[in-house]
């Protein structure tokens, strides 16, 4: 069986605001992701609270706000890493986070339906995660074998395609130990490409690297934005790259959405006190 290339961006050129309500899409098949009256809590630490948001297809929207505003939970809850408290999440008009009953009500999902959820949903963590006592082909190839059920030749040839486009062609038979920071970034970012993910999350992606690694990192996402279709989410802190890959910009504070928009509007004339608070902390 052929490996199959990346999705090509279609449409690379600027886009408008393109986050809406979820309700104004609710039945018309334009979200892939959605948000409906979404609720975490822990204990009695509400993490986000009654949040709706939408983002299209190939969309790349970039989550932005302080430390413990709910960002990194929106990530790992479209991982399934996390349950949500109450409200749904939807994509590609399916439920993630509930299965239907056959009386058309919504419960809770199985751990089986999630394990199928993933499937379609790649993450890039902060702190890499890749396996130590396995090579970075293997790493790369475990989840398309194990997971998708892919021919180990394919899932082989598909990791060495993604291992040149990641500027690592050589070090297939390399342990993580021996890569610096950023290569072993770019392994999980190949490792996560490797599943064919149609959503593809990134959790601060840089957080972890010396300063001098971050730019190769941040330029090698700028490229994968630019040339595929993949749905992109991001939380970072570097508002440059945010400017730069985003279509759309989401500030959060305290579990919600104060203020969505294109990066330009965002950056250049955030209409919420708390944003430009925020951006002139970190700017």
């Amino acid at each position: 069986m052929a490996t199959e290339p990346l999705p090509l961006r279609k449409n690379a050129g600027p886009t408008p605001e393109r986050i809406v309500p979820a309700q104004a899409l609710a039945g018309t098949g334009q979200a892939l992701v959605r948000f409906d009256d979404v609720v975490k809590r822990y204990g009695d630490h509400v993490v986000l609270d009654r949040l709706n948001f939408s983002v299209r297809r190939g969309e790349h929207v970039t989550l932005i706000g302080p430390s413990g505003s709910g960002k990194t939970t929106i990530l790992r809850l479209l991982m399934t890493l996390e349950k949500v408290s109450d409200g749904v999440i939807w994509v590609d008009g399916e439920p993630l986070s509930h299965v239907r009953a056959p009386d058309g009500s919504l419960k809770p999902a199985t751990e089986r339906h999630l394990r199928e959820a993933r499937k379609k949903i790649g993450m890039v963590f902060q702190q890499f995660n890749l396996f130590p006592n396995m090579k970075v082909l293997r790493n790369i190839t475990e989840a398309p074998v194990n997971v998708l059920g892919m021919d180990r030749d394919e899932a082989e040839s598909r990791a060495l395609e993604l291992l040149d486009m990641v500027g690592l062609a050589g070090r297939a038979d390399a342990h993580p130990s021996q890569l610096s920071g950023g290569q072993q970034q770019r392994v999980a970012i190949a490792r996560a490409l490797a599943m064919r993910p149609e959503i593809l999350l990134l959790d601060e992606v840089t957080s972890a690297l010396d300063p001098e690694l971050v730019a190769g990192v941040l330029e090698l996402l700028s490229d994968i934005a630019r040339n595929t279709d993949i749905t992109m989410l991001c939380v970072t802190h570097e508002m440059n790259f945010a400017r730069d890959v985003s279509e759309t910009v989401l500030m959060f504070d305290s579990g919600h959405v104060i203020e969505s928009g294109p990066p330009e509007k965002i950056f250049s004339d955030p209409e919420h006190e708390r944003t430009r608070e925020f951006l002139a902390a970190v700017l």
